[in-house]
């Protein structure tokens, strides 16, 4: 059962309101990819500095990731999700008025800073009212709409930047969180009364974030799923060189890459509802491995055989990828919650920040060093999905084990 009482709140409207909210961080992203050449000769910076508005991004949303859970156990859920739609909206107007690079990576940062309370804090919002099958349907469901702002992002990107230059962009993201911000206004309803508050004490503060990190299943299910979704995420943060390099399409075409990959994810989100409270939950992360084990071995086979990729070869491992993705995330995501009933926010925003960093150091260090061959980006892929794999028997072996020697 959800630890506070049930509220009467309109499951479709809640709905879409937390999945626009969770829209933020690959809005943020993939928005910008078709405008990278446009930047970089305003600017006069290769495109080593332009993939560094990714990392910073990225290293300031890990960092208050710690942050938004926190304080929305101790204030409440709303005021913290508003606050943050705020600062985004400024941080946007600021990078649309930006007149120099270390400008924009400043504001890039602010954007980081709150984009991610839509996404961590909705979570907790979830699992508030809703628990067991309904709270991993819900879940799923909003994965599914979430799904398809990656792939449209980057195609209203280089729509808009037939209608302007690359600042126009963000004040599209400005006008989008502005939009975001009225409707949580009047829509979304706060699911964490006072009574089970706690206080946002530095001491509290330090001492949950202790327990959460010394909590093993914790750490491992948060790893599994950071680990595996970096296995999607590299080729999401080498779109530019992927797409217009490897694939020699134009600033208008990231299309042709994200619609595929985030099919899969929607397909995937669809299925892991469907399984809800039908099949169990390990049994499902299982299926997803299965899917992801595909995907990696038609990667590398194409990519190691084929002289020149093309489409659709290309794009169809991504599509599976996202696809296992999709089924595996649902279930981490609900079980690390599920460690901490009183701080759910707390937990969420610590398995944010593991993942966000993770994301962060694929985007500024391993995407540099494997994206000018498509075989690179395959071997990645395979390596954070391997390494998800054997993490995630690791955890089910320590978790047999734990349950064997209980009394």
């Amino acid at each position: 059962m959800p630890l506070n009482p049930p509220r009467r709140v309109g499951y479709r409207r809640l709905m879409w309101l937390l999945a626009g909210l969770s829209m933020f961080g690959p809005f943020a992203i993939d928005t910008m990819f078709p405008a990278f050449p446009r930047i970089g000769t305003e600017f006069g910076v290769d495109k080593l500095m332009l993939q560094q508005t990714i990392s910073v991004y990225l290293l300031s949303y890990a960092l208050m990731c710690l942050v938004h859970g926190p304080v929305s156990d101790a204030v409440g859920r709303k005021p913290v999700i508003l606050t943050g739609v705020i600062v985004f909206l400024l941080a946007s107007v600021g990078c649309a008025m930006a007149t120099s690079m270390p400008m924009l990576l400043a504001f890039r940062a602010l954007q980081g800073v709150s984009a991610g309370v839509g996404m961590i804090v909705g979570r907790a919002v979830i699992r508030d009212l809703h628990a067991g099958a309904d709270a991993q349907r819900l879940m799923s469901q909003i994965s599914m709409i979430f799904g398809v702002a990656p792939a449209i992002a980057p195609v209203v990107g280089g729509w808009l930047l037939g209608w302007g230059d690359w600042r126009i962009i963000f004040w599209f993201l400005a006008g989008f969180a502005a939009l975001i911000w009225m409707a949580a206004f009047i829509v979304l309803p706060e699911s964490h009364t006072p009574s089970y508050r706690t206080p946002l004490r530095v001491g509290s503060l330090a001492s949950s974030y202790r327990d959460i990190l010394l909590d093993p299943p914790f750490l491992r299910l948060s790893v599994v799923a950071g680990l595996n979704f970096a296995g999607f995420f590299v080729y999401i943060s080498s779109a530019p060189e992927f797409v217009l390099h490897h694939l020699g399409l134009g600033e208008g075409d990231f299309g042709w890459f994200f619609a595929p990959s985030i099919a899969g994810m929607v397909v995937g989100a669809f299925a892991s509802s469907k399984l809800a409270g039908k099949v169990a939950p390990t049994q499902q992360v299982r299926y997803g491995f299965i899917l992801a084990t595909l995907a990696v071995v038609s990667n590398l086979l194409y990519s190691g055989l084929a002289t020149h990729i093309a489409l659709p070869w290309a794009v169809l491992p991504t599509f599976l990828y996202a696809g296992s993705a999709a089924l595996i995330a649902p279930v981490l995501n609900l079980a690390v919650l599920d460690r901490f009933p009183l701080h759910r926010g707390a937990a969420s925003s610590m398995q944010a920040f593991i993942s966000t960093a993770g994301n962060a150091i694929v985007a500024g260090v391993v995407s540099p060093l494997v994206s000018h061959t498509p075989l690179g980006l395959a071997l990645a892929m395979a390596a954070f999905a391997l390494a998800a794999r054997l993490v995630w028997m690791w955890h089910l072996h320590a978790e047999k084990k734990a349950n064997t020697d209980r009394p």
